[in-house]
């Protein structure tokens, strides 16, 4: 039987979304040039008009939410890059310290969001208070999740989701230093934090496959969610790509769910499994903010996977959002025009064709 799963890019609900929200946090922050929240929102509205809040829970994912909730989607994934906390004791610094109101949780369960990857530099902005009322505030709404923890073996844990008749889904949430993750916040074995890797060498491909191995029965669909690489660029570095061919050939996962570029990257078809280099960011406040906007990262995806009954690669639906107003909406014509130029010229394609959509979307077959 078939697995359809719902993937995204970075899901960022703090600052100045937080803002937005029925129960915003306190809109104090710590940036070299931003002390409130709120300013995000001024600086949105300025850009592109008035955001009348408090929103709706719903308000955030505008026309993504029906293709998101489709009944016919078995699992839902995204990576969530905020703390959700109402601790005020943020990580010195950093510099960025992302925070939502552990109220506001239901912004994402508004979405039917399965499972949060908490494996980036985000999750710990506001100390390891933060991160135990993160996790905590995730369990109580029945979300699963994985990537971080009270120490490296629940950290390194994968989150498993299963449904009748229906392969059961392992998701190992993955951290790469290269995305920014502070090398402090490394779980150990009685320390908290997140499950990092500081290179992409092969010894490391093999031991993270080995933790997966041990882990995983002969039928269980795979899925490594992993937060690498730099913000900004379209090139796809060959250690990545070399990484991501050693797990899915000693583990045979399903979906490589990279992310941790503001932007949308290239993606790849290797020995019957989905690599996403780069699923960009899917919600964020960044929409006020000057610089890079060569990139369109306001241009998005919602990722719709199909895998086939014994767990391999399908096809992908890629359709693409617009964010704005701190929403995602429909993009268009000339909008998708530039998106389908990107993956014809900048963004690479390997091993499968792209089919532009009559409703739109890219599909990847």
């Amino acid at each position: 039987m078939k697995t359809k799963i719902f993937l995204c890019g970075d899901v960022m609900t703090g600052r100045g979304i937080d803002q937005i929200l029925p129960e915003p946090s306190l809109p104090r922050i710590y940036e070299p040039y931003i002390k409130d929240a709120s300013d995000y929102v001024r600086l949105a509205e300025e850009k592109n008009g008035q955001i009348s809040s408090p929103v709706d829970y719903r308000y955030i994912w505008g026309d993504a939410l029906e293709k998101i909730r489709d009944p016919d989607i078995d699992f839902r994934l995204i990576n969530l890059e905020t703390s959700i906390t109402h601790s005020n004791n943020f990580w010195r610094g950093k510099g960025i310290n992302y925070r939502m109101n552990p109220e506001n949780i239901h912004c994402i369960t508004a979405a039917g969001i399965n499972c949060c990857s908490l494996a980036n530099n985000h999750v710990i902005d506001w100390g390891y208070e933060g991160l135990k009322e993160t996790l905590f505030t995730l369990e109580k709404a029945q979300i699963l999740h994985t990537g971080a923890g009270d120490n490296i073996y629940e950290a390194q844990k994968p989150a498993r989701f299963s449904s009748p008749g229906k392969r059961r889904i392992l998701i190992f949430g993955i951290g790469s230093s290269s995305s920014g993750i502070p090398y402090e916040w490394a779980a150990e074995d009685r320390k908290a934090g997140v499950n990092t890797i500081f290179n992409l060498s092969a010894e490391t491909a093999n031991q993270t496959a080995d933790l997966i191995n041990a882990e995983k029965d002969q039928n269980d669909i795979v899925i490594i969610s992993i937060h690498w690489g730099e913000n900004w660029g379209y090139n796809i570095p060959l250690v990545q790509k070399a990484f991501a061919h050693t797990l899915i050939d000693l583990t045979g996962a399903s979906i490589i769910h990279g992310h941790s570029s503001h932007h949308v990257k290239g993606l790849e078809v290797y020995n019957g499994a989905l690599i996403l280099y780069g699923c960009g960011d899917f919600i964020n406040d960044y929409e006020g903010i000057l610089g890079y906007e060569e990139f369109r990262a306001e241009l998005t995806f919602l990722y719709l996977v199909v895998l086939n009954g014994s767990g391999k690669f399908e096809s992908c639906k890629m359709v693409p959002m617009h964010q704005m107003n701190f929403r995602l909406q429909q993009p268009s014509k000339d909008d998708i025009s530039w998106l389908i130029r990107l993956y014809r010229t900048k963004n690479s394609i390997e091993g499968a064709q792209l089919v532009l959509c009559e409703t739109g979307c890219l599909e990847i077959i």
